[in-house]
């Protein structure tokens, strides 16, 4: 997979479009080390996620749409050698792994999509007409998570690339993948606001001894 999205300051174009693998150091040199890699990837389009409805628990099949875009992220991902692979229990989230060349990742439920409780199935506009100024990561959800829970399985996954060391990848939903990318950098949970994150789309968090967001919300 050649490396997408900008590099940081000082990398120029030519680096841009090397193979991640290129840009590991060849020896720790006392001063640039990398520990390792976690791989994010949105599950596949499912009739819920294209009418924007919030899907937590309900367990949905992708749409063929959502199936082809889930597969095109196969040739991206295939020659990159992966020490662990997990995924949410969804079958939306499954599915998307197994199109994506991993036929047996390891279930977790810490991946599972952020309990929406009452707000389960209804739209952005639907909840707001009842309440304004509701965001799921201020507010959490009648009778689901709240913001404290989120950011606490978060941190668990976090926790658990770390200990599984190496290069992990992490097939989930949008919502909890969002929280993840805000509790890699140690940032507050608000700050997953403004993390755009679309179907069938790969994130690359980095810890080189500092933990850095290196690639987001990247199409197939």
């Amino acid at each position: 997979m050649r490396a997408a999205g900008p590099a940081g300051p000082g990398r120029g174009r030519d680096r841009e479009r090397q193979p991640l693998a290129a840009l590991r150091p060849s020896r720790d040199d006392g001063q640039t080390r990398l520990s390792f890699e976690l791989y994010l990837a949105r599950h596949g389009e499912t009739e819920w996620s294209k009418a924007g409805r919030h899907t937590g628990n309900t367990d949905l099949p992708l749409t063929a749409d959502g199936e082809a875009k889930a597969a095109a992220l196969r040739p991206r991902l295939a020659s990159i050698h992966f020490d662990f692979v997990y995924s949410s229990p969804m079958q939306r989230a499954r599915r998307t792994a197994e199109l994506a060349g991993f036929s047996g990742p390891q279930v977790t439920d810490l991946l599972r999509e952020v309990d929406y409780g009452d707000y389960e199935g209804l739209t952005s506009k639907q909840i707001h007409d009842a309440n304004p100024s509701w965001e799921v990561y201020s507010d959490g959800s009648p009778g689901g998570e709240t913001p404290v829970q989120i950011y606490a399985r978060a941190q668990q996954i976090v926790a658990l690339a770390g200990k599984s060391g190496g290069r992990v990848i992490a097939f989930a939903h949008g919502h909890i993948l969002r929280a993840v990318g805000a509790a890699w950098i140690r940032a507050d949970l608000h700050v997953a606001t403004g993390l755009m994150l679309d179907v069938a789309t790969i994130c690359v968090l980095r810890d080189d001894g500092h933990r850095l967001i290196n690639l987001w919300n990247s199409p197939p």
